[in-house]
């Protein structure tokens, strides 16, 4: 697979790469394996919360907002 960068962006990539000690294509590994784990991990999450607010497992929006000023409150 290739993949076309704008200049500026593979610039960085190699300013990035270059400060690493890595080549291009070896950051651009690591960034795409990076993103895919992350993803993988967001799409979990997600999950996860559509489960519970199936079961009822939520707390409501008036809750929510009791706990935040209660946290933030000196």
């Amino acid at each position: 697979m290739e993949v076309r960068l704008q200049p500026e962006k593979e610039a960085q990539l190699a300013q990035i790469a270059a400060q690493r000690g890595l080549d291009r294509d070896e950051l651009a590994l690591q960034v795409l394996s990076r993103y895919l784990e992350d993803d993988k991990h967001f799409v979990e999450a997600v999950n996860l919360g559509v489960a519970a607010a199936a079961r009822g497992d939520f707390v409501e929006h008036e809750e929510v907002g009791k706990k935040l000023k209660k946290i933030l409150q000196p």
